[in-house]
């Protein structure tokens, strides 16, 4: 049996491109979809993965924050003690400031100086006396000032002329004295009476 093909040639070659085109369309936007697809899945990928990286790094970060806290609670209990321990030792060390001042005292007062007032607040030492003359007075500032560890800061509050009457016929004229100064807890004279006797010495 012969066939005839009764369409024009021209139209089936229309049609044949045209199928052809339709085709490489199809083909194309499915390709375009796949293409899509991986682009997409990659990129998810990568942001599942970026998200568990930070996850990580929010779990390690809560574990130091926890381990900066018990550092620092630590670190709050030691310096706690050790301020128990530092009012301890100044408790104890308080305890010999008035044996060291009378000690310091008669060993730094020069003759013709004379105590009549001696006052103590806490770590200030106010005292009253008379004496001599002028240069006495200066003499137990230097020697409160160079030659003792435990006093320091002294300062006369004042000095003024007086007189004294010995006797109804022997009056004396002498300098009546009112100075300060601060006692040094232990801890802090035994650092420097290595420092006080080069001073001396110096002299």
């Amino acid at each position: 049996m012969i066939l005839i093909n009764l369409l024009p040639h021209r139209e089936a070659a229309r049609k044949r491109r045209r199928e052809t085109f339709q085709a490489i369309m199809v083909a194309s936007a499915l390709a375009g979809l796949a293409i899509a697809g991986l682009i997409y899945w990659w990129f998810q990928m990568q942001i599942t993965d970026q998200q568990d990286k930070n996850n990580f790094l929010r779990g390690e970060i809560q574990v130091l924050e926890k381990q900066i806290k018990e550092i620092a609670t630590i670190e709050e209990e030691i310096a706690a003690l050790q301020a128990r321990q530092k009012a301890v030792e100044d408790l104890q060390s308080d305890r010999n400031l008035p044996v060291h001042l009378l000690n310091e005292l008669v060993k730094q007062l020069p003759d013709g100086v004379y105590v009549t007032s001696l006052k103590q607040a806490d770590q200030v030492v106010t005292m009253q006396g008379m004496a001599q003359s002028n240069e006495r007075v200066s003499e137990m500032l230097r020697n409160l000032t160079n030659n003792t560890p435990w006093f320091s800061k002294p300062e006369l509050v004042e000095i003024i002329a007086a007189n004294v009457s010995l006797s109804p016929k022997d009056q004396r004229r002498v300098a009546s004295f009112n100075l300060r100064f601060q006692l040094v807890r232990s801890a802090g004279a035994q650092k420097t009476p290595d420092a006080a006797h080069e001073v001396v010495a110096g002299k």
